[in-house]
């Protein structure tokens, strides 16, 4: 089956760009592993690739240096073994030698280098070396070069700020996240899956928008029978992708491990003092290089109470594998074929889907202000907590929207599996949750509460008047 290259619109401008501009073009691709770097280059620049390389993980330098030779050998077609160079240095000279032997075109050459943490190892040569060919060939000579790597934090550190022989050489960049609800029912569809929206809701809060997880869907399946194979037979993709997933990104991992671990277990998010000591990790410098690699992975997120300082931001865990790891496949080791049916059938599973519906949404805010028409209003989003005492009951709020309009949308979001009805008690503990939030805050704006769930209301007596908005999953799936 050919399979088309879906979404990615803004990442095919910039690499179309970097292609037909006038001068030489250093782009960096960072994003984790399995969401797709790879594909999206080898297909968006496959009439253009002169040359490709890629890393190997955890291989010595003499190993990837002879990676190297028969990237060259392959690339040049020679029927010849080409000599494996002495080091990095030499590697780039001889790929100016093969890159100068090629005919002249219209368009740019495109070099591709991927998993580039796996070559750029400790002292071995490889950044300096790559530095060289940059400014002393490659800058002048109509080259299209792209480094990838999936070590997030690593790319960052050591190419996009590098100091040395490749500062400020970056010409542009991209950071590719996983698909977005619309995205991947279009990959779905491409590959002749078709669901509707509530079955692919639940395959995107069990593997998120990774098109490596999601190719292994299946056409005539439910998402619980995709969801029994894929993540609980002995032979699915997910069971024990854990155990491969931050080793493979990380050095040290088991600090990142530990603190996904522990953001597992709160709904709300953990302050910084509250995560270490749940994590059981020293408050220093390694725990904090942990936080920062696993946020900029895309692993973990920062979220700002309502009109508190950076000092009280709230770490959370975003990655929808790692939550549903935790909470069923590492628990359930035995095999049955029908795992997924029982115990989406348990309060664990309604607890899960919760936190799970309520994460997803967080990342389709874009979608949920087309959805209320207020896309072109500027708007800042955060959580609202209150502690409660022994005289006073706390409050919590997990999303609000604070908009530049003198507006503030206090949302409420539901995971049902048809029309959620409000109750009298209900409706009561909304009215109070909106005049305490009004009470605590001192904020003179607008108050409406919006509502997001799967169906939708069943309006009645008790929600006319009380609530303002209502969207389905629907508007989570806009373009």
């Amino acid at each position: 089956m050919k399979i088309k290259l879906v979404g990615r619109k803004k990442e095919q401008e910039i690499l179309r760009n970097a292609l037909t501009s006038r001068e030489s073009e250093m782009v960096s691709v960072i994003g984790r592993r399995r969401i797709g770097k790879t594909f999206l280059i080898k297909t968006l620049y496959k009439e253009h690739l002169v040359f490709e390389l890629t890393g190997t993980q955890n291989a010595p330098k003499r190993e990837q240096l002879q990676n190297f030779a028969y990237a060259l050998q392959l690339a040049s077609g020679s029927p010849i073994m080409v000599k494996a160079p002495e080091n990095w240095m030499e590697a780039f000279y001889m790929l100016i030698t093969y890159l100068k032997g090629l005919p002249k075109t219209k368009t740019k050459k495109v070099i591709f280098l991927d998993e580039l943490p796996w070559m750029a190892t400790h002292k071995s040569g490889f950044i300096r070396a790559l530095g060289f060919f940059w400014n002393s060939w490659a800058v002048k000579n109509d080259i299209v070069l792209v480094i990838c790597g999936s070590a997030a934090s690593w790319m960052i550190q050591k190419i996009v700020r590098d100091r040395g022989g490749l500062h400020n050489r970056i010409t542009r960049r991209i950071q590719l996240l996983p698909f977005t609800l619309a995205e991947t029912e279009e990959y779905l569809q491409s590959r002749n899956v078709n669901m509707n929206r509530f079955h692919l809701l639940q395959l995107y809060m069990a593997m998120g928008g990774i098109p490596h997880y999601l190719k292994e869907v299946k056409a005539g399946k439910s998402a619980t029978q995709n969801l029994d194979h894929i993540c609980f037979s002995k032979t699915g993709l997910l069971r024990d992708e854990f155990s491969n997933l931050y080793t493979a990104l990380f050095d040290n991992s088991d600090k990142h491990i530990a603190i996904v671990r522990a953001l597992a277990s709160s709904r709300q998010g953990m302050e910084r003092e509250r995560l270490i000591k749940v994590a059981k990790l020293p408050n220093g410098g390694s725990t904090t290089r942990a936080l920062v690699e696993l946020e900029q992975s895309g692993f973990i997120d920062v979220y700002y109470p309502f009109g508190k300082k950076n000092k009280d931001k709230l770490y959370r865990l975003t990655d929808e594998y790692s939550l549903f790891y935790l909470r069923f496949i590492e628990k359930k080791n035995k095999e049955r074929a029908d795992i997924w049916q029982h115990l989406s059938q348990t309060q664990a599973y309604k607890i899960w889907c919760g936190y799970a519906f309520e994460s997803i949404c967080i990342k389709h805010l874009s979608q949920i202000k087309k959805a209320l028409s207020i896309a072109g209003i500027y708007s800042e989003s955060s959580s609202f907590l209150k502690k409660g005492t022994t005289e006073e009951q706390g409050l919590q709020i997990d999303l609000l929207l604070d908009r530049n309009d003198k507006t503030i949308n206090v949302f409420e979001i539901k995971h049902y599996k048809e029309e959620f009805v409000v109750s009298k008690a209900y409706a009561e503990s909304l009215r109070t949750k909106v005049y305490r939030f009004k009470e605590i805050s001192k904020t003179k704006k607008l108050i409406l509460l919006t509502f997001i769930t799967v169906y939708g209301l069943k309006h009645n007596q008790y929600s006319l008047g009380l609530i303002d908005d209502v969207l389905t999953v629907d508007a989570l799936f806009l373009d």
